[in-house]
C-alpha cells in the first residue's frame, strides 16, 4: 500500500499556543494530541524513571510501545515530579507563559499538589485547565477512580450494544477516554476563544467527565424515556430507528454492512437483489413496518448475501448505489484505495524503530492542515530545552534536581 509521508504545513492553525499535557495514560494525552497534530507546543509531563504508563503497552516491537509512538507524538518530552514541592514550583514556572495544562487525575489531587485551578489561575490568569476525571469533579461520584470501561458501562451505552441473547457488549478499546479527550480538546479550544477572540483574557477551568461524552452522543436516550418510557434494549447490528440496518456474511465468509433505511435507499436494494417488489410488500413499505418486520426482511436479505463472495456482492450494490460497505480489519484497510487517496496512513521516521506508519492527522483543513512532525520519543528528551533555555536553570540545578527525584 502506498502511504504518504508527514509534511509540514507552513502554518498549523493552533501554531504559537502552548499546551502542557500533565495527563496520564490515555484521556488527557489524546485531548493533548489533538491539539498537538495542529501546530499547538505541548509540552507532555511524564514521571522521572518511569514515564507514561503507556511506554509500557502493548503491543511492543523490540521492547517498544507502539501504542506510545503514537500517543506521545509532536509531543514536548520533559520529566518532572507533581507530587514534590520543588516539582510544583517548576509546574508553575511553566505556567506563566503556557495557555493550556490538561490533567486526568482523580478530583483533589492537583489540589493537593499545590497545582489546582485556582493555584495556576494566581499564576496566570489566562490559563485554561482541563479536568478530564471519571465523573466529573464534583457530585457524589467524583472521588470515585474512574476508568473508561466503567464510564462507558454507566454511560448507558452497553445496555444496547450487542445482541439480545448475549451479554452487554463493551467496545474493544478505550472509548470512552478516547471520546473524553475529543471533548477535552473541543473544550479548551472554546474557552480559548471566549478569552482571546471575545478578548476577555479571563481564563476558566473545563469539565470533562468520561462518561456524560458518550452520554451525550446519544441524542434520542434521554427524550424517549422521558416523553414515552422507552428503553433501548440490545438488537445486535439492528436499529429500533432502522431497517434494513445490518450485516450480512458473503459465501466467502466476509461481512457487508447495509443501511438502506429512507424508501429510495431501500428501493435500490430491493432491485440489487432481486426482490424489486418487496418494496411494495405492505411488511416493508415504509421504515416503520421495516422496523416491525426487521427479522423477516433480514432474513431475505441474507440469504442473497449467502449466493455471492465479497468482491461480487459489491459490485452488485455499486451498480445499484447501495449504501453499503464491506466490514474492514486492518490489514483491509491498509489494502483500501481511497484510505491511500486520502492520506489516512501516513509514514514517519522514527530513531527507535526506522519507518513507523500511523493515522494521519483529522479533520484536513484546506488552509491550515495539522501534520505529524515525529512519532513518541524518548523519556525526558527535552528536559534540556524546557528547564535550560526557557526557565533558564543552570547545569547544577539540573543535576540537583535529578539527583532528588524532582525531573
Amino acid at each position: 500500500m502506498q502511504v504518504a509521508s508527514a509534511s509540514r504545513a507552513a502554518e498549523p492553525p493552533l501554531e504559537g499556543l502552548t499546551v502542557i499535557d500533565a495527563g496520564t495514560t490515555i484521556a488527557g494525552p489524546m485531548a493533548a494530541s489533538f491539539l498537538s497534530d495542529f501546530g499547538a507546543e505541548v509540552i507532555k509531563i511524564e514521571l522521572p524513571e518511569q514515564g507514561d504508563p503507556t511506554r509500557q503497552w502493548a503491543p511492543k516491537k523490540d521492547g517498544v510501545s507502539l501504542w506510545w509512538k503514537v500517543s506521545g507524538r509532536n509531543k514536548k518530552l520533559i520529566t518532572l515530579n507533581l507530587s514534590k514541592p520543588k516539582g510544583q514550583e517548576l509546574l508553575k514556572k511553566l505556567v506563566l507563559d503556557a495557555d493550556i495544562i490538561i490533567e486526568n487525575f482523580r478530583p483533589g489531587t492537583m489540589e493537593r499538589w499545590n497545582v489546582g485551578y485556582q493555584d495556576l489561575a494566581g499564576v496566570n490568569p489566562g490559563i485554561v485547565m482541563v479536568r478530564i476525571s471519571g465523573f466529573g469533579q464534583d457530585g457524589p461520584y467524583s472521588h470515585r477512580p474512574g476508568y473508561g470501561t466503567i464510564a462507558e458501562a454507566m454511560s448507558g451505552i452497553p445496555s444496547f450494544t450487542g445482541f439480545p441473547d448475549k451479554p452487554p457488549a463493551l467496545s474493544a478499546f478505550p472509548l470512552a477516554d478516547a471520546v473524553a479527550g475529543l471533548f477535552g480538546a473541543m473544550g479548551a479550544m472554546f474557552a480559548i476563544y471566549h478569552r482571546d477572540v471575545k478578548g476577555t483574557g479571563e481564563g476558566q477551568y473545563v469539565d470533562v467527565s468520561l462518561y456524560e461524552p458518550l452520554f451525550r452522543l446519544v441524542e434520542s436516550f434521554v427524550i424517549a424515556f422521558d416523553q414515552l418510557g422507552f428503553v433501548k434494549q440490545r438488537r445486535g447490528n439492528r436499529m429500533e430507528e432502522s431497517s434494513p440496518r445490518n450485516a450480512y456474511e458473503t459465501s466467502d465468509e466476509a461481512w457487508v454492512a447495509v443501511s438502506a433505511s429512507s424508501q429510495r435507499t431501500f428501493e435500490r436494494l430491493a432491485h440489487a437483489i432481486g426482490r424489486p417488489e418487496l418494496a411494495n410488500d405492505p411488511r416493508f413499505a415504509n421504515n416503520p413496518s421495516r422496523v416491525d418486520n426487521a427479522a423477516e426482511l433480514d432474513a431475505i436479505i441474507a440469504r442473497w448475501f449467502r449466493q455471492f463472495c465479497l468482491g461480487d456482492c459489491m459490485e452488485i450494490l455499486k451498480q445499484h448505489d447501495v449504501v453499503a460497505g464491506p466490514i474492514y480489519d486492518i490489514q483491509r484497510i491498509f489494502q483500501d484505495p481511497h484510505y491511500e487517496a486520502r492520506d489516512d496512513i501516513i509514514e514517519v521516521e522514527d530513531a527507535e524503530l526506522g519507518t513507523v506508519r500511523m493515522q494521519n492527522v483529522i479533520p484536513k483543513m484546506s488552509k491550515t492542515p495539522g501534520e505529524v512532525k515525529f512519532a513518541g520519543l524518548a523519556l525526558g528528551e527535552h528536559n534540556h530545552e524546557i528547564y535550560v533555555e526557557r526557565l533558564g536553570l543552570s547545569r547544577e540545578e539540573i543535576e540537583r534536581l535529578e539527583a532528588e527525584g524532582i525531573i
